[in-house]
């Protein structure tokens, strides 16, 4: 296990390096610039020259890049040219607490609510509680969660004053764009648990266990739901890191100051500098969900373990 985990911190930092090379060029082919052109027309050329020298524009790109990774070996990932030349790790540092947030509330519910009716729809196939959850499982993916953020708004936050419409304050103001999450993945999970654990109850080993005269939810947890957690533990990585690291669209909708937002005003802005730093954020983030990912499988079934021999 330690040969493969350091294998893949390897392959992490090279993926990494990719990026930031990838990142960094196609910046450079974007049209416009992060300053206002008409004032550096108005400046004279010394004071323009001394201007760029400031943000290391008035060298060669290839000189730019060299000391771009050189500063990324450091974990300095330059300073903002918009967000009054502020630290771009500083910037994500005070944006990922709102993301981070909603984030984590909407995997925590949406992974218990989901596994549960999941296991229940198997449990009673082709009964009133099956059907139940295929519905929710239909109307989850099949509405968009901003028309459902919209409807929260409007319903729960204007109509019946229960909570905040929108803003970052306090708590409750998490608790609506948490909902507009969370349905989905309440949608994904369950959908998935129910056929994995269909899947899983033919099994001769199950059957066996309902013959020795043990219950159905004995059976259940003792032996169905470990071997049906492996497919939830696949798409669970990319959902993770989807909500951890913030909706665009749901911290749009409620205008919460969150990593999502910051990610659409850099871009906006053409805040090189946010925009590179994000990305390599976003990036590493989905390559160590995956990585853990990876171990989780070893330690959900063992098999996998010595079958590719740690």
């Amino acid at each position: 296990m330690k040969k493969f985990i350091l294998v893949r911190v390897v392959n992490i930092l090279i993926t990494l390096l990719i990026i930031a090379t990838l990142t960094f060029f196609l910046m450079k082919t974007l049209p416009g610039s992060p300053f206002d052109e008409e004032k550096l027309a108005d400046l004279t050329e010394e004071a323009r020259m001394e201007f760029l020298a400031r943000y290391g524009l008035d060298e060669p790109v290839h000189v730019q890049y060299f000391k771009y990774m050189a500063n990324l070996a450091k974990g300095d990932l330059g300073l903002s040219y918009y967000y009054k030349e502020q630290p771009v790790s500083s910037i994500i540092l005070e944006r990922i607490g709102p993301s981070a947030l909603i984030g984590f509330q909407a995997v925590v519910l949406g992974l218990s609510i989901g596994i549960i009716l999941g296991m229940i729809a198997a449990f009673r196939h082709n009964t009133v509680w099956d059907y139940f959850t295929m519905i929710i499982a239909v109307l989850g993916v099949s509405i968009p969660n901003f028309v459902l953020a919209a409807f929260l708004q409007f319903y729960v936050g204007l109509k019946m004053g229960i909570l905040p419409v929108a803003y970052w304050e306090s708590y409750d103001h998490s608790i609506l764009p948490t909902i507009a999450l969370t349905v989905g993945v309440i949608a994904q999970i369950a959908r998935f648990m129910r056929n994995e654990m269909l899947e899983v109850l033919q099994q001769d080993y199950i059957m066996t266990a309902q013959a020795k005269g043990l219950g159905d939810w004995v059976v259940m947890i003792r032996h169905a739901i470990r071997n049906a957690l492996i497919p939830i533990v696949t798409i669970l990585g990319p959902i993770v890191v989807s909500l951890m690291t913030g909706s665009l669209v749901i911290e749009s909708i409620f205008s919460i100051p969150g990593i999502g937002s910051l990610f659409v005003d850099s871009i906006k802005m053409n805040d090189y500098t946010t925009i590179m730093g994000l990305t390599l954020f976003y990036s590493a983030f989905f390559i160590l969900a995956i990585l853990i990912v990876d171990i989780l499988y070893g330690i959900i079934d063992p098999r996998i373990r010595v079958h590719g021999k740690g």
